[in-house]
Parts: structure tokens; C-alpha cells; sequence
């Protein structure tokens, strides 16, 4: 979504009018569960913390600061949310097969079922391979290899330096290549 877009939903909605969170939702949503399911493990959990994590970022608007973006703003929200659920809940991380809510790439199916099978084959070792993690590495790669986050997003939503940022993202990249090459002796190192 466009910042400038961004800015004039947030002002409506600071103005009292909530119906202009719904376009703010719907872009923020399937990253959102992305990082959910990367952190709680599970679709149900993950609906749940993203669920909540979006009625505190409403409740919380009046707050929010317009000179800053407000993607990092909420995944922060989201990740606090995430882990208030899994210390309540005490959550046991389990990779549950991906639904279409986390496949955002309909092209692909366009290719064939061939390719389509190789895309799937391919998503489902790298869930297994980011069970085999930790969380703290999990939540690192989702934000910046999937969802495409800068040091800087990251830094914010984390609430760690930058520099932190690239030695995790280092360590997590290793932990996952080690994790698939254990899991797949043939696996390119």
C-alpha cells in the first residue's frame, strides 16, 4: 500500500471513522499470518494472534505517529501479540500443511501441476526445515526473506539494534541450511 494512501486511512480512522481499518487490514493481513504461523506454529493460533494483534493496532491508533510507516509499527504489535499467546497458551510449535491463505502466488499455479508440486514439495521442506529452529531465527527469516522487510523495519519490529538484525539474519540462515541439509543430506550447502 502506498504511504501516502496509508496516512489518509490512519487520519480517518484517528477522526472516528473505522471503517477505513478494513483496506488497512486487508493489506496487512496475509503477511501478517505469515509471520503468525511462523511464530505460533499453527493456522488456528496464528488467526488468533493476528485477530487480536489488529484489534489492539485499532485501539492503539490514536497513538500511532504518521511521520513513521506503520507496517513496522504493526508487525511489532503483531509479534508482541504472538508471544503473549504462546507464554498464556504455552503453544507447542508444529508445522501444519500451508493453506491457500499463505499461497499468494496464483501465477504458479498457472504453470502446471508439475511446477505446482515442485513449488509445494519445495514450500513444505522449508516449513519443516524452519521447525527444526528456533522461533527467535523463524520470526528473522519470515520478516526478511519472505515478507522483504529493510535492517531498519526489522530493527524496529524486533526492537533490536541493526546491527543485531545481521548477525541474527546470519545465524538463522546458517541454522536453516543446516537444518534442510540434515534433513537432506543432498541438499546444496
Amino acid at each position: 500500500m502506498q504511504p501516502d494512501l496509508e496516512r489518509q486511512l490512519i487520519r480517518k480512522c484517528k477522526a472516528g471513522d473505522a471503517r477505513f481499518y478494513e483496506p488497512l487490514v486487508r493489506a496487512y493481513e496475509p503477511a501478517g499470518l505469515r509471520l503468525a504461523v511462523a511464530m505460533m506454529g499453527n493456522n488456528e493460533d496464528a488467526e488468533d494472534a493476528l485477530q487480536e494483534a489488529f484489534i489492539k493496532t485499532f485501539d492503539t491508533l490514536h497513538r500511532f505517529d504518521l511521520q513513521k510507516p506503520f507496517g513496522p509499527w504493526f508487525f511489532q504489535i503483531l509479534r508482541n501479540q504472538c508471544r503473549d499467546l504462546l507464554r498464556s497458551r504455552k503453544a507447542k510449535f508444529k508445522v501444519e500443511a500451508l493453506d491457500e491463505k499463505l499461497d499468494h502466488r496464483p501465477a504458479d499455479r498457472e504453470r502446471g501441476p508439475e511446477r505446482s508440486h515442485e513449488r509445494s514439495a519445495a514450500r513444505e521442506m522449508l516449513w519443516q526445515g524452519l521447525e527444526r529452529i528456533g522461533t527467535e531465527h523463524r520470526e528473522i527469516l519470515v520478516l526478511k526473506e519472505l515478507e522483504g522487510f529493510r535492517y531498519t523495519e526489522i530493527a524496529q519490529i524486533l526492537e533490536i539494534p541493526e546491527g543485531t538484525v545481521a548477525s541474527r539474519l546470519y545465524h538463522a540462515r546458517h541454522a536453516l541450511r543446516d537444518a534442510l541439509v540434515e534433513m537432506n543430506p543432498e541438499f546444496p550447502q
